[in-house]
């Protein structure tokens, strides 16, 4: 099939291809989703000896929260906080807040940030860690959600006898949130071109900033 760009190089493209190609990729928004639904998909069963899988552990998260009357944004944040889990151990709030710092304000991209440190408070003192660690994040803008985000769903999440909502219940607040204009919900500076945006402060944490 011909790609429309002839292009070997960057350096030798011209701003015709460009147009070309921010026309093939703006507006569809349908993509985000779909890949975060197939990531959520492929937790289920990875027990990683936890009581409950990865994706049970998604879902009870989310279904507190949403039984809690969280706003539709918080509840896709609780949804995919962990979606990291396997393919980014070591670094998986970094994993998920990066998929949803597009999306997302400022303070929930912080909560998903910092939730695997808060975490902590909870267990940190059965493995040898001070479980104040968190303190070091005082201060930041998302401090006090990220702290309670944990105490009342994250690090409650791990109960075989509670019934989740099923995924598919989640799946329209998911599409509407990851299906926003990038950077609309958020005050992360950018640059715009024909309807592409590249984020202009990568690897920040968004204190304030998105």
């Amino acid at each position: 099939m011909d790609s429309l760009t002839h292009f070997r190089s960057m350096d030798e493209s011209t701003p015709a291809e460009w147009a070309l190609i921010a026309r093939s990729t703006q507006g569809d928004t349908t993509g985000a989703a779909d890949q975060a639904l197939a990531m959520l998909q492929r937790l289920k069963g990875a027990s990683l000896c936890m009581p409950v899988d990865p994706l049970e552990h998604s879902l009870q998260t989310a279904t507190r929260a949403f039984k809690d009357g969280a706003d539709e944004e918080t509840v896709v944040c609780a949804l995919l906080h962990d979606i990291g889990d396997l393919m980014a151990p070591q670094n998986h709030a970094e994993f998920a807040a990066a998929i949803l710092r597009p999306y997302v304000s400022a303070e929930n991209h912080g909560v998903v940030l910092l939730h695997e440190i808060f975490q902590g408070y909870h267990y940190f003192d059965k493995v040898g860690l001070d479980r104040n660690l968190r303190e070091r994040f005082r201060g930041h803008p998302s401090f006090e959600k990220a702290a309670q985000f944990c105490e009342r769903w994250d690090q409650a999440a791990f109960d075989k006898d509670y019934r989740s909502m099923p995924l598919g219940e989640f799946e329209p607040l998911l599409r509407r949130v990851l299906g926003r204009a990038p950077y609309t919900a958020n005050a992360t500076p950018h640059v715009d071109y024909m309807g592409f945006r590249i984020n202009m402060t990568p690897g920040e944490g968004g204190h304030g900033r998105g």
